[in-house]
């Protein structure tokens, strides 16, 4: 790795760091979620944390290929708005689900949620495919986590 790389790789990774930290600290798997009826489908409590590791990574490795690969610096600029608002929005997600106890506005907002990785996938695609094509795991596990928060709300509606 080039020296002019080691600062954004390092900047990038602590950042994916603070959002995976931030995302589990406001996850609580305890008695709620525990009595919480799930579908037949619901994989064990201890693949999430081995998906969502995976998912980090790819993320990061894919920001800053996008962010290498920005044509301009206001797309470069684009690209780091777009990864932050993502990460806002995924720690949103599990401070809704598991803290305000409230899978119904979760489902809402995993849409939001999923709607700007779509967004990330299409705007980095412009100028490199393979950052775009970094991303598609995760809409794959949040389209996945989204069906799952569904058939939760579905399960044990209504919440309040």
């Amino acid at each position: 790795m080039s020296r002019l790389m080691i600062i954004p790789v390092t900047i990038a990774t602590a950042m994916a760091v603070c959002v995976a930290a931030l995302g589990a600290t406001v996850t609580d798997l305890g008695p709620w979620y525990q009595a919480l009826a799930k579908p037949d489908w619901n994989p064990p409590d201890v693949l999430f944390p081995i998906g969502w590791t995976l998912i980090y990574a790819l993320i990061t490795v894919a920001g800053i290929t996008a962010w290498r690969a920005a044509p301009t610096s206001a797309a470069a600029e684009w690209v780091l708005g777009l990864f932050a608002l993502n990460g806002f929005l995924n720690i949103s997600w599990s401070l809704i689900f598991f803290r305000l106890q409230r899978p119904d506005w979760a489902f809402a907002e995993v849409i939001v949620l999923w709607l700007s990785i779509l967004a990330m996938i299409v705007f980095c695609g412009r100028f490199s495919k393979s950052a775009a094509w970094l991303l598609v795991p995760y809409l794959a596990w949040v389209s996945f986590a989204a069906a799952l928060n569904w058939a939760v709300v579905q399960l044990n509606a209504p919440f309040g």
